[in-house]
């Protein structure tokens, strides 16, 4: 129980509890950003419980990957959990802050970070903070939607709002964000052109779905990320995947399997990313937990691809 992040929860995937530790020295961090604002449509809820089943879920799992050449990420990287950024009841703007804050001293261990969110909304300050810290950086974006509208009601921070914030943020090249999976009418139709007018890559679901080999556009995608910055970052909203694959989330039809998903975000691994956040777990909607169970599928996934990265595999 001591070595619980807290409560009844465990660290994820058994990591380090570096709060009680009191530093940030291994290989790989994770921390939770448990944030929801108002921008909610009907009863889709509680994302701000999702760090902590995210958490309670992972104890199922080991670091081993039989799939993957039998790789034990465990073996080759050491984990850390640095616990949860405090939020503030209906005050989003200080809310970002402290994310943003939070995130700033993780960004300066130079370490690989996992955030676990909360709504989308969350990444713009992870990802403010990155950029203030003098990196340049580009953005695979896998989702559903755009997440790109000026404001909700007039609410600047929220989560459909996170990229728009980003296209506005110096330190972010927007022509290196690539909005990855986007598919359905849940997006608006001025959400493309916000994209196309602010410089951002669009790749549709189609797009994907017809390319002859997945592995060799995952390439593809990253190298359009990568070009003329410092670093590249991973941020995945459950939605892009297909409800039958995520059972949790808002019905999204036509979108990812789990196989294209987990081979998309492998071969980015691979390539070098600074980090990744994977967001929009619903645990109130979802009985059996698998929108949340599949969390520890794909970090381990990028992280197997990022060992790879380090030549240490």
């Amino acid at each position: 129980m001591k070595e619980n992040i807290y409560g009844n929860v465990p660290c994820f995937l058994g990591a380090e509890n570096l709060v009680k530790k009191g530093s940030y020295d291994t290989d790989v961090i994770f921390y939770g950003a448990p944030f929801e604002g108002e921008s909610t449509w009907g009863d889709y809820t509680g994302v701000e419980l999702g760090p902590k089943q995210i958490r309670s879920s992972s104890a199922r799992y080991s670091g081993y990957l039989p799939e993957l050449d039998h790789v034990d990420v465990t073996e080759h990287l050491s984990f850390g959990d640095a616990g949860d950024v405090p939020f503030v009841a209906h005050d989003n703007e200080q809310s970002y802050q402290n994310i943003e804050d939070f995130s700033a001293e993780l960004w300066k261990t130079g370490k690989f970070l996992v955030g676990f969110g909360g709504e989308h909304g969350v990444t713009y300050p992870i990802l403010k903070s990155l950029a203030d810290s003098g990196k340049r950086v580009g953005i695979i974006h896998l989702d559903a939607h755009y997440d790109n509208m000026p404001d909700y009601e007039g609410e600047r921070y929220a989560r459909n709002t996170p990229f728009m914030r980003l296209y506005e943020t110096e330190g972010v090249r927007n022509e290196s964000i690539i909005h990855t999976g986007i598919h359905g009418p849940r997006n608006k139709p001025e959400t493309g052109r916000y994209a196309k007018e602010n410089g951002a890559v669009t790749i549709t679901i189609n797009e994907i779905r017809e390319a002859k080999d997945l592995r060799a556009y995952a390439k593809e995608i990253y190298d359009m990320a990568a070009e003329d910055v410092d670093v590249v970052y991973l941020s995945i909203c459950s939605d892009v995947l297909d409800f039958a694959y995520n059972p949790g989330g808002p019905v999204d039809g036509n979108g990812l399997t789990s196989y294209e998903l987990l081979t998309l975000i492998h071969e980015f691994g691979k390539y070098g990313l600074a980090g990744m956040d994977y967001v929009e777990v619903y645990p109130m909607m979802d009985a059996n937990q698998h929108s949340a169970h599949f969390v520890s599928y794909a970090v381990l996934y990028v992280l197997a691809g990022h060992l790879k990265y380090l030549g240490k595999i």
